[in-house]
């Protein structure tokens, strides 16, 4: 299945997010995340409907299957999960300095390629780990 990433950030009031197809751009925003992610499906469909009826070529990786992908920034992802991780969990997980991670969520800074690694393979660490969890 091919991935197509969608590049999401965040405002103070809601989400927004774009993919690139074809010669066109779907943008979409959302309250929530997960209205977002519906918001995105939709505006796929709608946007390769009208390529279709337009004659226009549809890209390849929109002719089979297909998996969205979610790309997000430093700062907006940080400001995703605040509610479940705090800085101080993050800290350990990451091994990055509290206030670093504050500046990073806050968009005072934003973390070298280095330290955006750090952060993301942690947080995959960290799903592996709950993945492996039986109850």
């Amino acid at each position: 299945m091919k991935k197509v990433v969608v590049t999401v950030g965040m405002t103070e009031r809601n989400y927004s997010a774009y993919v690139n197809i074809g010669d066109g751009i779907a943008v979409v925003t959302g309250k929530t995340f997960e209205e977002l992610k519906k918001q995105m499906e939709e505006a796929i469909e709608f946007h390769l409907e009208g390529m279709n009826e337009d004659g226009d070529d549809i890209p390849e990786i929109f002719n089979s299957d297909y998996e969205l992908v979610y790309s997000f920034d430093p700062e907006s992802l940080l400001r995703h999960y605040s509610g479940i991780f705090t800085n101080a969990v993050l800290e350990r997980f990451t091994g990055i300095n509290q206030r670093q991670i504050q500046r990073y969520a806050s968009g005072v800074s934003k973390p070298r390629g280095e330290q955006a690694k750090k952060i993301e393979k942690a947080l995959h660490d960290l799903g592996k780990e709950l993945l492996a969890v039986e109850l």
